[in-house]
C-alpha cells in the first residue's frame, strides 16, 4: 500500500503529454562567469545540445550572496506544471573553497522565468552557527508530508560532511523547519553530493563518499527520511575521480542512467542499469557539444522543449556540426544514396586513446544522423586494438556495383576495410596496409591517410605521414599499393600532418596542418602540383584556416574538402578545440575537439581564399 501511494503521489498527474526529451541543468567550472546555471536539451538521453550557445540560461549575481552557483538541482513538481531547483550559493572564482553557507532556491511554472531566495543556514538556525559548507542541494516530495525536502551536505568546523534535510516553506522561498541529519557514513568520512531516487517502492541515495575510498555508493531505505543502509560495493565504473552523480529514468522502457562527473577529465561519465544495481559504461552512446560540471537531468515533454529552444535555442549556428566530440574528418558525397557522410576521429579520450569510428550522414550539411559505429578495433580488427584516428574513404563503381574502401588509422599503422554501404558494416582486410616509414625518413609516424581518385586517370593514389608526406599509386584492388611508385613529398618545413588532395581547374591541391594538433595554433595551409605526386609547389601566402581568438576558436586544422558534385561549390571540413572551454584545458584540448563546416573559396587565378573559421557555419544545401 506504501509503495502504491508513494508512486501516485509521485507521478505527476496534471502531466497532459508524456515526457519525449531531457533537460540537462549544469554549470561549467571553477573559473569566472563558469559558476552560473546552463542548459541543454537531449531528445534521447545519450545526445546533448548546449542551450544559449552555453551561456548561462540564469544571472548569478542576481539570485546569489557570492556571485556564483554550482550543484544545480531541477525537480518537477506533483502539479506537473510548477519547476523547483537548488544549488549552491558559492563564487570559487572569487572566494576559493569556502566558507559557503547558502543556497539558492528557485521556482517557474515555465522554466524560463525564475524566482529566487537565498537561505543562509548559520545565519536562520542558531544550532548551525559553526557551519562552514552548506553543498549540493537537491529536492525531492516528500508522500507522506505533502511538502517538498531539501537535502544537502553540511559541515561543521573539520568534521566530515553529512547529509541534512529540511521542508520549504509553500512558497518554495525558504525552510519551515530546522535542519535534521538524514545520513552519515559508517566509514567516517565525508558524503557529500547526494542524489534520492524512489525505485520498486524504496529510496535510493547516491553520494559520494571522502577520506577512506572516494567514490560513488549507495545507501537504500524505505522511509524517505532515515533508516538509510549503506551497500558494500563501489558504483562508479571508472578509476579516475568523481563525483556529483545524478539518476534519472529513461522516457522510454525501464532503464535508468547514472552519471557523475569526471571532474579531473572535464567531462561525465555515463552508465545504464535495469535495476540500479549494476552499471554499464555507454559513454560511446553519449555525445554532447558543452563541458557540464555537477548537474542533473529533467524529463520534459515536447511542448516544453519547443518552449526552451524558442527561447534559447541559438537557431542558426551551426557549427560544430556534429553533437560531441570528434576530430580529423573525413567527408564522401556517395552516389549509391545520394547523401553527404562525415567520418571522424571519436574524440574526448585521454591520450587520443579511442577504439572505434563512427559515420554521420546528411542531406543538406547541416543536420547530420548518427549512424552508429562502423568499426570497433577490438571486435573488428586482429592486428591492432587502440589509437583509432584519422580515417579516409573513397566510393568505386566495380562491375556496376558500388564499393566502399575506408582507410584507417590503428596503434600508429595504417588499415583498409571494405563495405557495400558508406555506414558498413565494414570488414577489415586482416592486415596493416601501411606499417613502416618510407625509405629515408627517419623520423614520425604512419598515420593520417588520405585517398584520392584523379578525375584525369580513374587512378587512385593514397598519401600519409606525421613529420613526412608520402604518397602512393593503389593498385587496382584499392587494398595494396604499388611500392615502385612510393614517394616522399613533404613540401617544405611547416608539414606536420592531415594531407587531404583534391583536384579543381587543372590543379592538384594538396593541403596540410602545420603545429601540433594540441595548439591553439594549429593551422591549414596548402600547394599545388601539376601531379598526383608532385612535386608541390607552394605560395607564398598559403595559409588556409587559423584561430580567431575574438570568438574563441583555436586549434583550427586536419582539414578535408568537399566539392558540390557538378558544381565549383567547396566547403572545408575541419576540427578545432571544444568552444569555448577548450582553451582553458591545456594540453588536453588536443583530445577534446569538434567538427567545423564553412566555405572554401577561390581567386581568379585559382589560389585558395582565407577561410574564416565561423560559428555560424554554413547554412546548407538546398534541397
Amino acid at each position: 500500500m506504501l509503495t502504491a501511494l508513494i508512486t501516485t503521489l509521485l507521478i505527476p498527474i496534471a502531466l497532459a503529454q508524456k515526457p519525449t526529451a531531457y533537460l540537462f541543468t549544469y554549470f561549467t567550472g571553477n573559473g569566472k562567469s563558469e559558476e552560473a546555471i546552463h542548459f541543454a536539451i537531449s531528445n534521447d538521453g545519450y545526445h546533448y545540445k548546449a542551450l544559449n550557445h552555453d551561456a548561462p540560461v540564469i544571472n548569478s549575481a542576481k539570485i546569489s550572496s557570492t556571485g556564483g552557483v554550482r550543484d544545480p538541482h531541477i525537480l518537477r513538481g506533483v502539479d506537473g506544471k510548477t519547476f523547483f531547483m537548488v544549488a549552491t550559493d558559492m563564487q570559487v572564482a572569487k572566494n576559493g573553497w569556502g566558507p559557503n553557507t547558502a543556497m539558492v532556491m528557485l521556482k517557474s511554472v515555465d522554466l524560463i522565468s525564475w524566482t529566487s531566495a537565498i537561505v543562509d543556514i548559520p545565519a536562520l538556525f542558531k544550532p548551525f552557527a559553526g557551519v562552514n559548507r552548506v553543498w549540493a542541494p537537491q529536492t525531492i516530495f516528500d508522500p507522506q508530508q505533502k511538502k517538498y525536502m531539501l537535502y544537502w551536505s553540511m559541515r561543521f568546523g573539520n568534521q566530515p560532511d553529512m547529509i541534512y534535510y529540511a521542508y520549504a516553506n509553500k512558497d518554495f522561498t525558504g525552510l519551515d523547519s530546522e535542519p535534521k541529519q538524514l545520513f552519515f557514513s559508517p566509514t567516517n568520512g565525508s558524503c557529500i553530493d547526494a542524489d534520492i531516487i524512489l525505485a520498486n517502492g524504496k529510496y535510493n541515495l547516491f553520494f559520494k563518499t571522502e577520506g577512506a575510498g572516494n567514490g560513488i555508493r549507495k545507501a537504500v531505505s524505505e522511509n524517505l527520511t532515515g533508516g538509510y543502509i549503506l551497500q558494500d560495493k563501489y558504483l562508479q565504473q571508472t578509476a579516475d575521480p568523481v563525483e556529483g552523480s545524478g539518476v534519472f529514468k529513461m522516457n522510454v522502457g525501464n532503464d535508468y542512467i547514472l552519471m557523475y562527473d569526471l571532474y579531473t577529465k572535464g567531462r561525465y561519465q555515463f552508465t545504464r542499469s535495469s535495476d540500479l544495481e549494476h552499471f554499464k559504461v555507454i559513454d560511446q552512446d553519449v555525445t554532447m557539444d558543452f563541458h557540464p560540471r555537477h548537474g542533473t537531468v529533467l524529463p520534459i515533454t515536447t511542448k516544453e522543449e519547443n518552449r526552451l529552444l524558442a527561447q534559447w535555442g541559438g537557431a542558426g549556428d551551426h557549427n560544430p556540426v556534429l553533437k560531441g566530440e570528434y576530430a580529423d574528418p573525413e567527408i564522401l558525397y556517395a552516389r549509391q544514396t545520394g547523401k553527404y557522410y562525415i567520418y571522424p576521429t571519436s574524440d574526448g579520450f585521454t591520450g587520443w586513446s579511442g577504439t572505434y569510428f563512427k559515420a554521420f550522414s546528411s542531406g543538406d550539411l547541416v543536420n547530420w544522423k548518427d549512424e552508429g559505429v562502423i568499426l570497433d578495433l577490438p571486435k573488428d580488427v586482429s592486428w591492432a586494438k587502440n589509437n583509432a584516428w584519422a580515417p579516409t574513404i573513397t566510393e568505386q563503381k566495380i562491375n556496376g556495383q558500388y564499393k566502399y574502401y575506408y582507410y584507417f588509422c590503428a596503434a600508429q599503422k595504417i588499415g583498409v576495410a571494405t563495405a557495400d554501404s558508406p555506414v558498413g558494416p565494414f570488414k577489415d582486410s586482416g592486415t596493416p596496409l601501411i606499417y613502416k616509414r618510407p625509405a629515408g625518413v627517419s623520423g614520425g609516424q604512419q598515420i593520417d591517410p588520405d585517398v584520392f581518385t584523379d578525375p584525369q586517370t580513374n587512378e587512385s593514389y593514397l598519401y600519409w605521414g606525421n613529420g613526412y608526406m608520402a604518397g602512393a599509386r593503389l593498385n587496382k584492388d584499392m587494398l595494396s599499393i604499388d611500392t615502385t611508385s612510393i614517394k616522399v613529398m613533404t613540401p617544405n618545413q611547416s608539414f606536420r600532418e592531415g594531407t587531404e588532395v583534391f583536384y579543381r581547374q587543372g590543379k592538384y591541391y594538396f593541403m596540410w596542418s602545420e603545429d601540433d594538433t594540441g595548439s591553439e595554433n594549429y593551422k591549414v595551409r596548402y600547394g599545388t602540383s601539376n601531379s598526383p605526386l608532385g612535386p608541390i609547389s607552394v605560395p607564398a601566402d598559403n595559409l588556409v584556416v587559423a584561430k580567431d581568438p575574438e570568438n574563441a576558436i583555436y586549434g583550427t586544422g586536419h582539414n578535408a574538402v568537399l566539392q558540390i558534385p557538378g558544381k565549383d561549390e567547396w566547403y572545408i571540413i575541419y576540427h578545432r578545440f571544444n568552444r569555448p572551454k577548450g582553451i582553458t584545458m591545456g594540453n588536453t584540448a588536443g583530445y577534446h575537439r569538434e567538427v567545423c563546416i564553412d566555405k572554401l573559396e577561390f581567386n581568379a587565378d585559382g589560389s585558395i581564399k582565407r577561410v574564416i573559421p565561423t560559428v555560424k557555419g554554413i547554412k546548407g544545401l538546398n534541397k
